[in-house]
């Protein structure tokens, strides 16, 4: 199996959330927590490498920044 790249942080998402989370996250083209407000937890959860840690982590400075996850 080859390496994950070590590509954190991601924008301002945060770098606690790993290596495969933030390497499949910047795939999908977020790169920021408005970006990331724009999609729901299911739609995260279908990425590979985003777990209920990283759903968790990122919940967590969504919501310190006024931010939530989509609800659709």
């Amino acid at each position: 199996m080859a390496p994950t790249p070590g590509i954190r942080p991601v924008g301002d998402l945060p770098g606690t959330i790993g290596k495969t989370a933030a390497r499949e996250l910047s795939h999908h083209g977020i790169d920021s927590l408005d970006r990331m407000a724009s999609h729901s937890k299911k739609q995260l959860l279908a990425i590979h490498g985003v777990g209920p840690k990283a759903i968790r982590i990122l919940g967590e400075s969504l919501a310190q920044n006024g931010l939530d996850f989509s609800a659709s």
